[in-house]
C-alpha cells in the first residue's frame, strides 16, 4: 500500500499521485510517501519516480537488513529496526524500516506492522506540524518513537530474569535450562539489533552529513542517549543469563550429588545387612544365639539395629552426613 502525504501552503493533505515538481527544492513542498508492504509494481515508485540507486532499492525490498547509513547521490539511505508487533513468544522479534532521506521529501519501506509510521500517518492531515518543520524532523519523530517502543519490552525482560533467578533456587526443574538459553538468544538477537542502530544515530549526533542541522543533531542526541542505555541493559542482561546458567547448572549438579550421596550410604548401610541376613540365611548348621528358635529373629533384627546405629554414627562423625538445624535469626 502506497501513501502519500503533501506539505503545502501550511496545509497537510493525503494525495494519490506524486509531481515530480514537488521533488525541487525551490517548490517549499515537504513530501512523505510510505511504502507499507509494497507490491512490486508499487515498489516501482522508488526507482521510476525517485530514481534511487539499484543497490539501495534492492536492499529496501529484501526481506532483513541490518541497521546501516549510507549517503547517495541527493539523499541519506537509512536501515532501522522496530519492535514486533503481536509478538508474543519472542520478545524482541524486530522488522526493519528503510528510509530515503532527501532534502523536501522522506520515502518509508516496511512490512506493514510498524507501530510508529502507522501513529504518525493517522494524523499526519489533522496536525500539520508533523510535515511542516521538514522531512529530517519527520524522521525524528518515527525513529524516536521506534525506540520508545524498545523500553516496554526491555522492562518485560527484566522481569522475566527476576522469575527465572527465583526459580533457580526455588523451584529448580530440568525445563529452567531451556528458558534460560531461550533468553539468552533473545539478549542476544537485541544486541545485534541494538548495537549496529546506535552507531547510525550516533553519526546523526555528530553531523556527519550535511543535511543534518545543529538543532536535529541535539535531538538525535537524546535517542542515542537512549540506545545507549539499551545496549547497556543488554549487556547487563547478557552478563546475568550467563550467572544464572552457570547457578542453575551448580545445583543441579549439587543436587545430584546429594542423591547420590544418599543412595550410597542407603547401599553402604545395607551391606552388613545383607551380609548378616545372609549367612544366617544358609541352610547349614551356625551357633545359635540364646533363647528360643523364635528368639534367633529378633537377636538379628536387634544386631542390624546396631549395626545401622553405628554407622551412621560413624557417618556423621566424619561429617560425610549431615543434618541441617534452622537457627533463629537474631533480632
Amino acid at each position: 500500500m502506497v501513501t502519500i502525504f503533501v506539505h503545502r501552503n501550511g496545509k497537510t493533505e493525503q494525495v494519490t499521485s506524486i509531481d515530480r515538481a514537488w521533488l525541487n527544492p525551490a517548490a517549499g513542498v515537504n513530501l512523505w510517501v510510505d511504502l507499507a508492504a509494497p507490491s512490486i509494481p508499487e515498489a516501482l515508485i522508488l526507482s521510476d519516480t525517485f530514481h534511487f540507486h539499484p543497490l539501495s532499492v534492492e536492499d529496501a525490498m529484501s526481506a532483513r537488513q541490518y541497521p546501516k547509513i549510507e549517503a547517495y547521490d541527493g539523499y541519506l539511505y537509512i536501515i532501522l529496526h522496530g519492535i514486533e508487533m503481536n509478538s508474543a513468544d519472542h520478545c524482541f522479534a524486530t522488522h526493519d524500516i528503510d528510509f530515503f532521506l532527501g532534502p523536501t521529501y522522506l520515502v518509508t519501506v516496511h512490512d506493514g506492522d510498524s507501530r510508529s509510521i502507522a501513529d504518525l500517518r493517522d494524523h499526519a492531515t489533522r496536525n500539520p506540524k508533523i510535515l511542516s518543520e521538514g522531512p529530517v524532523a519527520l524522521f525524528h519523530r518515527i525513529v524516536d518513537a521506534m525506540v520508545d517502543h524498545y523500553r516496554p519490552e526491555v522492562d518485560k525482560l527484566e522481569e522475566r530474569l527476576d522469575k527465572l533467578e527465583e526459580a533457580i533456587f526455588e523451584d529448580p526443574k530440568p525445563a529452567l535450562a531451556r528458558q534460560i538459553l531461550d533468553e539468552k538468544r533473545e539478549v542476544a538477537s537485541l544486541r545485534r539489533i541494538i548495537t549496529p542502530q546506535r552507531d547510525v544515530i550516533a553519526r546523526l549526533a555528530r553531523r556527519d552529513f550535511v543535511d543534518i542541522s545543529t538543532e536535529m543533531s541535539f535531538r538525535f542526541r537524546d535517542i542515542y542517549d537512549h540506545l545507549v542505555r539499551i545496549a547497556d541493559d543488554a549487556l547487563i542482561f547478557q552478563d546475568r543469563i550467563t550467572g544464572m546458567l552457570d547457578a542453575h547448572l551448580s545445583n543441579t549438579s549439587n543436587r545430584l550429588n546429594e542423591v547420590m550421596k544418599v543412595l550410597t550410604v542407603v547401599s553402604t548401610i545395607f551391606m552388613p545387612l545383607t551380609l548378616l541376613t545372609g549367612a544366617f540365611g544358609m541352610n547349614v548348621p551356625l551357633p545359635r544365639f540364646p533363647g528360643s528358635d523364635a528368639a534367633q529373629f529378633w537377636w538379628i533384627t536387634a544386631i542390624s539395629f546396631a549395626v545401622t546405629v553405628v554407622m551412621l554414627g560413624f557417618f556423621r562423625r566424619k561429617r560425610w552426613i549431615y543434618i541441617e538445624q534452622n537457627h533463629p535469626s537474631p533480632l
